[in-house]
């Protein structure tokens, strides 16, 4: 007769107490130390196997783009590239127009009479006529004969008042004539616009005149348009011919005509009742 071992349920008993007992030792002590480091060097090769599909996943992501794909970032990059470029583009008009609106508020603190900033906000379409179009009108006490500058110089006077804007005809223009003075030695002398942006001509200068290159020319108040002492222009040719009753003189003008944005309208006149 065979002996009969112990029972299945004794087993399970044992086994199960087995069980505890090592899981407890094995997380309580460190009696198994030696065996978790090799079963951790054991294991090791098989994650590093198992995180092979995500590692070529990878690789095939990084090595293995479609042309498509790369067209499209790239094409994303130049698009983002260009928004940040018109970004500094834009910084630098702001940092150039803020360097120029201080001048401009610095020829302010100079200026006796009192002054008002306009914008140029329009020119005329015909290029043989030079008016520009401010962003102040009657609604500003802006008036008709009113003389406009800049940071630099005399610009022109009003022809046209609006209720929120003006027309300014330039002193640059065929049609305008302006009474100066040279500031070396009052000699008064009459600067008329020759349809160019960057010259004035000095007419009837008799040979006698003394006027030479870099002589400053200012406003001399004569026609009661202007008022005294700002500078309009600045001398760069003076021809003389002795077989001409007078010289031919050039000038210069002070005011950046093709480049202010923003200008000065200047009162001369008191201010009428109600206006602060």
């Amino acid at each position: 007769m065979f002996r009969q071992g112990p029972s299945l349920s004794v087993r399970v008993t044992v086994l199960t107490f087995a069980s505890l007992g090592i899981a407890f030792a094995y997380l309580y002590t460190d009696w198994f130390d030696s065996l978790k480091d090799q079963a951790s060097d054991f294991s090791a090769p098989f994650y590093w196997v198992s995180d092979l599909p995500s590692r070529a996943s990878d690789w095939a992501d990084n090595r293995l783009m479609s042309r498509g794909r790369l067209i499209q970032e790239n094409e994303a990059l130049r698009t983002e590239l260009l928004v940040h470029k018109r970004k500094l583009q834009q910084m630098a008009s702001l940092a150039a127009e803020n360097v120029r609106l201080r001048q401009l508020l610095n020829s302010a603190d100079m200026l006796e009479d009192r002054v008002i900033i306009a914008e140029l906000i329009g020119i005329a379409p015909d290029p043989t006529i030079h008016k520009v179009i401010v962003s102040k009108g009657s609604n500003d006490g802006v008036y008709i004969g009113q003389a406009m500058v800049d940071a630099n110089g005399l610009m022109g006077q009003v022809v046209q008042v609006g209720a929120r804007s003006s027309q300014v005809l330039l002193i640059t223009d065929t049609t305008h004539a302006l009474p100066v003075q040279i500031n070396r030695n009052g000699v008064r002398l009459v600067a008329e616009g020759v349809g160019s942006l960057y010259q004035l001509a000095i007419r009837h200068v008799s040979n006698t005149v003394d006027i030479k290159v870099g002589d400053l020319l200012v406003s001399s108040g004569l026609g009661q348009r202007f008022p005294v002492g700002y500078p309009v222009a600045e001398v760069v040719d003076v021809h003389f011919n002795p077989g001409k009753p007078f010289a031919q003189v050039l000038a210069r003008p002070m005011a950046e005509m093709n480049k202010s944005r923003h200008v000065l309208l200047v009162f001369d006149q008191p201010p009428s009742e109600g206006e602060n």
